[in-house]
């Protein structure tokens, strides 16, 4: 193991930390650090297991954790790869099956546990040992999302002159609310397409999710449109979506498995600024299934949750591009 968590800023922490000097506990590492900026990136929920006997937090080595998390390298952490020195720890997550029922409280409560000791001590372990005070970027999706916003408002708030470096926070697929900026000061949120030290969130959905329970959507949730970078409800046309990353299911096969054919106008865009959420018109073909996850819908019947990096690919990609060249360029 890392360190005993007594030695941490954040103490209250719950057993002990994964040690991320070993590299096998890293799944994935950048073979060269050319890039002048950094991501650290969290995985999203993706060990799913309806088993009675199945872990509720999965341990670090499981190999169906390992593998989910490799197979998954294509579908999001790839659009940071190239741009910048990408960083992504194996953390023990939640499994989804284990989330099923709990409101927002209860999932809070459970996710201060080994998800975010481990979460906490990768970045330890990333900020002493492979950021040497590079401009970093903050990436992830749902439970990784999670996690980081939690980091935001409990770890950073003990390692403030991290801040300082941070280019942008993208918390996708879990909401940021205006009651998290309102008791963390030191956070910004997003305002356009070229601020920074900013977070940058939004989860999206069909019209239908309207009055629906989303587990991931928090009241007094707050989005930017991730097509023409807007906080109010401007409607962004699908014309304005330059790329996605969808696989197209044609003559029984993806023609697309390997994520490298990007479809210009596909997804819309557009902010309710009641609800919080990014609201697109087409792409209910896209509607998360609940029988494919093993668990009851958490996310309603018109979420959009996976599709949340993959409507927007190119324009997400071009902005990353766009908030590195503002940081730099102060």
């Amino acid at each position: 193991m890392q360190d005993k968590k007594e030695n941490y800023k954040v103490t209250n922490l719950v057993g002990v930390p994964t040690d991320y000097s070993d590299k096998n506990n890293w799944a994935h590492l950048p073979e060269n650090t050319d890039n002048a900026v950094d991501t650290f990136f969290i995985y999203p929920t993706l060990y799913i297991n309806p088993e009675p006997d199945a872990p509720t937090i999965v341990p670090i080595d499981d190999p169906m954790l390992h593998e989910c998390v490799n197979e998954f390298y294509l579908e999001i952490p790839v659009l940071f790869e190239d741009i910048t020195n990408l960083y992504e720890p194996f953390y023990r997550q939640s499994n989804l099956c284990a989330l099923t029922g709990m409101t927002p409280e209860e999932l809070m409560e459970f996710q201060l546990r080994e998800q975010r000791t481990d979460v906490y001590a990768a970045l330890d372990y990333f900020f002493e040992h492979y950021n040497q005070g590079r401009p970093f970027i903050l990436a992830g999706h749902s439970q990784g999302s999670l996690m980081l916003k939690m980091a935001l408002c409990d770890y950073f708030r003990e390692h403030t002159e991290y801040l300082e470096r941070m280019v942008a926070a993208y918390i996708i697929g879990f909401s940021v609310t205006s009651d998290d900026l309102k008791v963390n000061p030191a956070l910004k949120f997003a305002e356009g397409a070229d601020d920074t030290g900013v977070i940058v969130s939004w989860n999206t959905e069909g019209p239908e999710n309207k009055d629906e329970k989303n587990t991931v959507v928090l009241e007094n949730a707050i989005s930017i449109n991730p097509l023409n970078w807007k906080r109010d409800d401007t409607y962004a046309p699908a014309s304005e979506n330059i790329g996605d990353r969808i696989p197209v299911m044609e003559s029984g096969t993806f023609e697309a498995l390997d994520f490298k054919f990007h479809k210009p106008g596909l997804a819309d865009a557009q902010l309710d600024l009641e609800r919080g959420v990014v609201v697109c018109t087409t792409l209910a073909d896209q509607y998360v299934k609940p029988e494919e996850h093993g668990a009851d819908n958490i996310f309603g019947p018109a979420s959009l949750h996976e599709s949340d990096y993959a409507a927007y690919w190119d324009n997400i990609r071009e902005n990353v591009m766009t908030r590195i060249d503002a940081f730099l360029n102060e």
